[in-house]
């Protein structure tokens, strides 16, 4: 089975998603479709990630998750689920605009007493001169919070750019206070059954607990931006490596639309 065209969203939850900077939505995949792409993300993760340290040998960020990005390009049935117009057009109307284009997906599988992944922005590392970002954060197993389902500031995209701090033992103190300090509501799904996900801007704060569990977390995620969205200045580090890795041969100003970054839906 392959993925569905259009899913059913309502004006409501796309002000609540404008409103709140995150939205859960249940079978965004339908639970027939998940076993394939399941098994050709674990296929790829497996033979793409190269991570062999023990949890314990790793920093922080180390801990938070098995990170493999760019599936897509070395997977066919991986790239039929990135590249779904089902998963694009829900983008596209959350974020209010016409046509999405890919930055890139990645895996970011949690292992069975993996650590906390730091409060942070997804956007301290995108050279996207926008407000237009969303990120589809997707479980393809049915978890639970003690798994690490993520947890988010509700309103604090509005905050925009809060600075150069990557993810890190320093930004889980420093956004944490934040977060405190503005009296965020915070929210987190108690439970997410395999096929659902959380779509999120790229300046909401968001974090997640450990793996308490003794089973992966398995998440897919896909960020998605609006088309006609140019370079951004490389002001910070982080920056500078997305440029080379997602928007090859730009420099500030241009439009961001390579090779890398496939037109959606």
């Amino acid at each position: 089975m392959t993925v569905q065209a259009d899913y059913p969203l309502t004006d409501q939850q796309v002000a609540q998603y404008q409103r709140d900077g995150h939205i859960l939505l249940d079978n965004v995949l339908d639970a027939a479709c998940i076993p394939p792409y399941k098994a050709a993300i674990e296929e790829t993760v497996s033979r793409r990630n190269k991570e062999r340290r023990a949890l314990k040998d790793r920093d922080t960020y180390g801990k938070a998750f098995l990170q493999t990005t760019n599936l897509w390009e070395h997977s066919a049935k991986v790239k039929e689920y990135v590249t779904a117009k089902r998963f694009a057009g829900i983008a596209a109307r959350l974020m209010g605009v016409e046509r999405v284009r890919l930055y890139h997906d990645q895996a970011l599988f949690k292992e069975a007493g993996g650590g906390i992944t730091p409060w942070h922005q997804d956007q301290h590392y995108w050279p996207l001169a926008t407000d237009k970002t969303v990120t589809m954060w997707m479980t393809l197993a049915d978890i639970s919070a003690d798994m690490g389902t993520l947890r988010f500031a509700s309103g604090s995209h509005l905050e925009g750019y809060l600075g150069d701090i990557p993810i890190s033992d320093e930004s889980e103190t420093q956004l944490k206070a934040f977060v405190e300090r503005q009296g965020f509501r915070l929210a987190q799904a108690a439970e997410m059954k395999a096929g659902a996900a959380t779509f999120h801007s790229g300046w909401t704060l968001h974090s997640a607990p450990p793996n308490f569990s003794d089973r992966m977390r398995p998440a897919m995620t896909v960020i998605y931006y609006a088309d006609g969205t140019r370079v951004s200045e490389l002001d910070n580090e982080s920056r500078v490596n997305d440029r080379d890795h997602w928007l090859p041969g730009t420099e500030p100003g241009d439009l961001a639309a390579t090779k890398m970054n496939p037109l959606l839906g």
